[in-house]
């Protein structure tokens, strides 16, 4: 925990958000794996779900923390105080790497010399007139291990991200069918990246998380993909329940799993995969056609075509078949 005066000539002017604002104090939350993240990717009938995300929701544990804290710095000093964690146009990362607690790394998230790059961030606002903490130096040097992995090519220069290449932004916020160029290099990661944070020297000195409720669930560290592709939106709620995968709803998931059966390169999933065609939701019906035109030779998905195209009225997707009948010519 460290705090910073508010001042406007930072990247982020907290006085935007509250006028009254003097300090804010800003938390950091271990959240570092107990088992390699990156182990999972060798998994092909699994489903790699990023770290952060196999446990609670971040948002609401972190919450309740800072809202713990917020009423004991008020009960003590007095003074107004507000809590934010990832809930408004708070730039964590820049804070927090003022406040001290890190630096923000080449891949532009934040590094702990103690933790590595393993931390849930939040932020306290208060009228209060706190001294601040001196800031945090770029330790990053000349080490490029978290460009050099980004499966997509997401850095286009050091401490710059191109969120359109992302694959946590793609998997998660991205609300349309996925590039169908940046498909295959996705693998089977359904929710999330963490190749640039999990390939960090300094997380040699990162420490496996102790909060209980961020604690990673069996159920979700390696998700067989037969298994999620089955699931209807009441399964998916039921399965991703008080996590933060829920946010990002059934339709966009089972699309992230399909591209994952597709990049299997396994035609045992072929079945699954063409289950989905006759899915409600066009995102996913979308995947499954890419996902078969990966997995069935072109016979076969000539046949799928003629018996599921003539009756699609979804544009995206009509244009899924006339993409996979091309390439299968």
């Amino acid at each position: 925990m460290a705090w910073l005066a508010a001042d406007p000539e930072r990247r982020a002017d907290p006085a935007v958000l509250w006028p009254q604002v003097r300090s804010i104090v800003m938390l950091g939350v271990n959240y570092g794996p107990g088992r390699d993240p990156l182990a999972v990717l060798a998994l092909k009938d699994r489903g790699a779900i990023s770290v952060y995300a196999q446990g609670d929701d971040y948002h609401d544990v972190i919450k309740a923390r800072l809202k713990r804290l917020a009423r004991w710095l008020s009960a003590q000093a007095g003074g107004d105080v507000k809590v934010f964690v990832d809930t408004a146009a708070v730039m964590e990362k820049p804070l927090a790497a003022a406040a001290g607690i890190g630096w923000q790394g080449k891949h532009t998230n934040l590094v702990s010399r103690r933790f590595g790059s393993w931390l849930f961030l939040g932020a306290i606002f208060t009228t209060l007139e706190l001294p601040p903490d001196p800031a945090e130096e770029d330790h990053c040097g000349s080490c490029r291990a978290c460009l050099d992995i980004c499966p997509t090519a997401a850095f286009p220069a050091p401490y710059r991200l191109d969120a359109r290449r992302c694959i946590s932004y793609l998997t998660i916020e991205h609300k349309g069918p996925i590039p169908r160029a940046l498909r295959p290099r996705i693998g089977n990661r359904i929710y999330g990246c963490d190749d640039c944070l999990a390939v960090c020297p300094w997380n040699k000195y990162a420490r496996q998380g102790r909060e209980a409720k961020l604690a990673a669930r069996p159920a979700l560290q390696a998700p067989a993909l037969a298994d999620l592709a089955k699931l209807d939106d009441a399964a998916f709620r039921s399965l991703f329940a008080k996590t933060a995968v829920k946010r990002t709803g059934r339709d966009r998931f089972v699309r992230n799993v399909l591209i994952a059966i597709g990049n299997s390169a396994d035609p045992a999933f072929a079945a699954e995969a063409e289950r989905r065609l006759a899915d409600g939701s066009a995102l996913v019906r979308g995947a499954a056609v890419w996902a078969l035109s990966r997995l069935v030779a072109p016979p076969a998905l000539a046949a799928l075509a003629a018996r599921h195209r003539p009756a699609e009225s979804d544009a995206d997707v009509a244009e899924e078949w006339t993409a996979a009948l091309g390439a299968g010519a």
